[in-house]
């Protein structure tokens, strides 16, 4: 293959995706979608691999490709048709998340030739809290479940299926908007995808996504090489399930041998009553990243960087839960997990390359209430340290591994919703104390105008971030409601009615050091309630 025209069709396919991520954001109605960029898009051969992702979120668009393969299996999709879903069991991840998928036909009427797809968490899918993420014990509990589905067929929307769709959520308004900017999403990667086989010809671009996707498996068997053989075991745990105190642990064992590797999560506990457990998908793209973080070059983000990698997760496991279990956080909590243990176990066989625990958590937040009879419904996550490695301190205040998602302006935030930010600051030192530092997290408060159900999925409050080679871990998170003169300790997982003039504080994680600190910082004071402002 030509090096140079390679590059070329790379870069034209990834910009297809980005700008299909450009529309969807540009086009939504929602904060989560508008402000906080809480969406993934991603270009798919005729066989449903991967061949181009948006820099998106890395949760989404390692678990996207079930998503295709379950509408491919479930449906005859034919021209103009779009596929709606987010059955955690039928390829989704959580129900928020809801994707959209649509085939491209070209030279074969009856088979495509592409697939495109979108996913978008939206802030409210019904269930029994606002935002939809709750602390439920089974997934009837957490909103509307749509297994795949056609949303359009021959160009024309289903009006039933999204009157059906719309009847279930606290925010229809809202949530047809975010939806309609799917679909303009997937029209304009429709159209991008013919204009690049009009300019360049079918063959040849089949072509280059069938290299682009070999290219990438050399380039992450080349990584995987460098790695000594040997099996590197780790475990590490999610504070509790939020409906019991006890731990839920994950267990890994990676096995390198050549250019391949095993990742085998037998051994990590059952899946639990909490809505912590992942499925497979979350687990599979947890490992995706990892390993793509290991090779140092730019390298496309195909298929075939998972082609030397085998992963096992046993069905039944909090890494690979069955109906009906909850898991409304297993695509936020249990994912940052994963990406732990697996770091965790390879930093044993590359301690120059893996970098200490960040801060571990996404810190969910979802609200929502009435003004004046009108409901709303509102999430974000809240970021927190970024891991120091063997050569930099980490970055503080940062969202890091599995979200890679925005904070959403002070300015837009007031405008939307009957909260006030009170504060929003670095927690200063929070970080583990190190040659290389661990980033500082965040303290976050907010006072709400109205009363309001506030859902708080976070972690990482008990179990600190470790460090590395000698290196201190980061300081835990902390949750605290205030309620006039009295403060209330609220836990890593909690739902809570608030009132007018309740304030919600939330001081996110440090992250892990790296390395001993030198002597004349052993002994340095780092006291917990300096902050920042941000």
């Amino acid at each position: 293959m030509n090096a140079i025209e390679l590059e070329l069709f790379r870069h034209l396919l990834v910009s297809i995706a980005e700008e299909m991520g450009v529309v969807l954001r540009r086009t939504s109605y929602s904060a989560n979608i508008k402000e906080r960029r809480d969406y993934s898009c991603a270009v798919y051969d005729a066989q449903g691999q991967t061949v181009a992702m948006g820099d998106h979120m890395p949760v989404h668009l390692g678990a996207m490709p079930l998503s295709v393969s379950a509408a491919r299996e479930a449906l005859a999709l034919e021209p103009g048709d779009v596929a709606l879903l987010n059955d955690p069991f039928r390829g989704g991840t959580h129900l928020p998340d809801i994707t959209a998928v649509a085939p491209v036909f070209l030279e074969h009427p009856r088979k495509p030739s592409f697939y495109l797809a979108n996913r978008a968490h939206h802030a409210d899918v019904g269930g029994m809290s606002p935002g939809s993420m709750p602390m439920a014990r089974e997934i009837y509990q957490e909103g509307i479940r749509i297994p795949p589905i056609k949303i359009v067929r021959a160009g024309k929307i289903d009006s039933d299926l999204l009157g059906l769709i719309l009847a279930n959520v606290r925010t229809p308004i809202e949530r047809e908007g975010d939806l309609m900017a799917q679909l303009a999403s997937l029209r304009r990667g429709d159209l991008r995808v013919r204009e690049l086989v009009a300019k360049y010809g079918a063959p040849r671009v089949r072509t280059n996504m069938r290299e682009l996707q070999n290219y990438s498996e050399r380039m992450m068997r080349a990584a995987v090489r460098k790695l000594p053989s040997g099996v590197y075991r780790f475990e590490d745990c999610l504070d509790n399930d939020g409906i019991t105190r006890v731990p839920v642990w994950v267990r890994v064992a990676v096995t390198i041998r050549a250019d391949s590797a095993l990742v085998d999560f037998s051994g990590s506990d059952p899946q639990v009553q909490g809505p912590v457990n992942a499925n497979y998908a979350v687990t599979l793209a947890a490992v995706m990243y990892v390993f793509r973080c290991l090779i140092k070059e730019d390298v496309p983000f195909t298929a075939g960087i998972l082609r030397p990698i085998r992963v096992i997760a046993p069905e039944g496991s909090v890494v690979n839960a069955k109906l009906p279990a909850a898991m409304a956080a297993g695509n936020v909590e249990m994912s940052q997990r994963v990406t732990d243990v697996v770091l965790g176990a390879l930093a044993q066989a590359a301690p120059d390359l893996i970098p200490a625990a960040s801060s571990g958590t996404m810190n969910n937040l979802s609200f929502g209430g009435h003004v004046a009879s009108r409901p709303f419904a509102y999430y974000e996550t809240i970021a927190g340290g970024m891991g120091a490695s063997a050569h930099a301190s980490g970055h503080s205040a940062t969202h890091t591994h599995m979200t890679n998602t925005w904070n959403t302006p002070v300015e837009a935030f007031e405008h939307l919703f009957p909260v006030r930010v009170e504060r929003y600051q670095i927690r200063r030192n929070s970080g583990g104390n190190g040659k290389h530092k661990g980033g500082d997290g965040i303290i976050r408060e907010l006072k709400f105008l109205v009363p309001a159900e506030v859902t708080i999925l976070s972690d990482r409050r008990t179990h600190a971030p470790w460090g590395l080679q000698g290196g201190a871990p980061g300081k835990p998170g902390r949750n605290t409601l205030i309620r006039g003169r009295k403060t209330i300790a609220v836990s890593a997982k909690s739902r809570l009615d608030v009132l007018p003039d309740d304030v919600l504080r939330i001081e996110t994680p440090g992250a892990g050091a790296h390395s001993k600190p030198s002597r004349d910082r052993q002994g340095a004071a780092f006291p917990s309630d300096r902050a920042t402002d941000l």
